[in-house]
């Protein structure tokens, strides 16, 4: 077996530096074949360096990656400069509003897609803060290209629920939201990180046209690996555009975790080798992510580059409705993410500040569970979709070659009726 093993490995040795021996066989007329090997070391002195010889080091550059908190997982405050915004507790009320809204249209999303109503859908259950965040930070005249479940980000943007009851039920016409600011949005993205590089050219355009506006593209963890995100931030840098990426990182590429997706210590810093600026944030805490929010966007909007976003989050719910995460991940696990849950962190830090209290709480579920209802029933009385729709919602102005599918499918489905 030794034998073997060491002639499997003839070719490495050969060709490794640190070995000069050669193979040879022993023992001719025994019957037995042995080796000979000879390191290239053998009968040398180890290299050392000389005595009293300094070593001279030069550092071609640093770097650090400052993490943002304001909020530990149980709403306690760590520290006493909160921004201007989270000193106004009735806009901060607003905001939690948001979050709840968010995950009570969730839960109705999935009990939609367990009844047959809804194709697959992927879940945002645990992003509430970083989605909130991102998008309360935003101005009208921003644009926002997510990926495909940053649902809190949308509807604080005019998205309507009943036009993401659509999108994932199959229906074209749930990309062309209706209201401002969204209007002018990107649509969802399932093609991984494709939405990087439509919010780099979006923010190339307002670059040359001189326009005070800033493009946000939201990615996950695993998408942060892919090319089409590298090559966004790469222009980004080279071209100083106003791009804010956020990465939200929330423990999973489905069912491959953070610790075998990458060897970089934060994600972050992978905007380091494009020349933008990074940081690494609690993205279960709304005031840091909107503070890191902001900041990101003015350096944007005043002509000083373009960031990287990390936001340390936990996906608590399955990949989508056709994943089942048992499978991959324990309970324990599990468990431990709940504990750091944005809902109940600034819940505690509204009930601190005697601003929020059970009552209010129940009285703003009813409210919401009345407004998905209402959302539910307009997107289940929809009339079916022309079969056009799936050329109508794609491009602004139509491709000549798509244009004459577009006319023969719509030729065809008037000749069949």
């Amino acid at each position: 077996m030794l034998h073997r093993t060491l002639l499997a490995n003839r070719c490495a040795c050969y060709f490794s530096p640190d070995f000069s021996g050669r193979f040879a066989a022993a023992g001719r007329g025994t019957g037995r074949k042995t080796l000979r090997v000879r390191p290239r070391w053998m009968g040398r002195r180890p290299h050392s360096p000389l005595p009293n010889r300094e070593r001279v080091v030069t550092i071609a550059a640093k770097f650090e990656i400052e993490y943002l908190q304001y909020l530990d997982a149980e709403g306690k405050q760590v520290r006493d400069d909160l921004p201007a915004f989270a000193q106004d507790l009735g806009h901060m009320v607003e905001l939690y509003k948001l979050m709840l809204s968010t995950r009570v249209f969730d839960a109705k999303s999935i009990a939609l897609q367990r009844t047959g109503k809804l194709g697959t859908y992927a879940s945002c259950l645990g992003h509430e803060a970083a989605h909130v965040g991102i998008g309360s930070a935003m101005k009208p005249e921003d644009v926002l290209a997510p990926s495909y479940r940053e649902y809190g980000a949308q509807l604080y943007r005019g998205v309507q629920p009943r036009e993401v009851y659509m999108y994932w039920g199959g229906d074209e016409r749930g990309n062309d939201y209706q209201n401002e600011p969204a209007r002018h949005d990107f649509a969802w993205s399932v093609p991984i990180a494709t939405q990087c590089l439509h919010a780099a050219g979006s923010a190339l355009a307002f670059k040359i046209r001189g326009e005070k506006r800033v493009a946000v593209c939201t990615i996950g963890d695993g998408g942060s690996s892919k090319g089409d995100f590298y090559g966004a931030i790469n222009m980004a840098g080279a071209r100083q555009l106003p791009l804010v990426a956020v990465i939200v990182n929330n423990q999973w590429a489905i069912s491959v975790p953070r610790k075998i997706q990458s060897g970089s210590q934060t994600l972050a810093q992978k905007g380091i080798a494009a020349g933008l600026a990074c940081i690494q944030v609690d993205g279960n805490d709304i005031i840091a992510v909107r503070k890191a929010m902001e900041d990101a966007l003015e350096r944007a909007r005043n002509g000083h580059g373009g960031s990287v976003l990390e936001l340390v989050t936990y996906r608590l719910g399955d990949h989508t409705t056709a994943d089942d995460a048992r499978r991959y991940r324990g309970k324990d696990e599990v468990d431990e993410a709940w504990a750091k849950e944005p809902m109940k962190r600034l819940r505690n830090w509204l009930v601190k500040k005697k601003v929020w209290d059970d009552a209010k709480e129940e009285a703003w579920k009813a409210e919401c569970d009345e407004w998905m209802d209402n959302e539910v029933n307009a997107y289940l009385e929809t009339k079916t979709q022309p079969v056009s729709a799936m050329f109508d919602y794609i491009f602004a102005e139509i491709p000549a070659d798509l244009a004459k599918q577009r006319d023969a499918v719509v030729a065809r489905e008037n000749k069949d009726h």
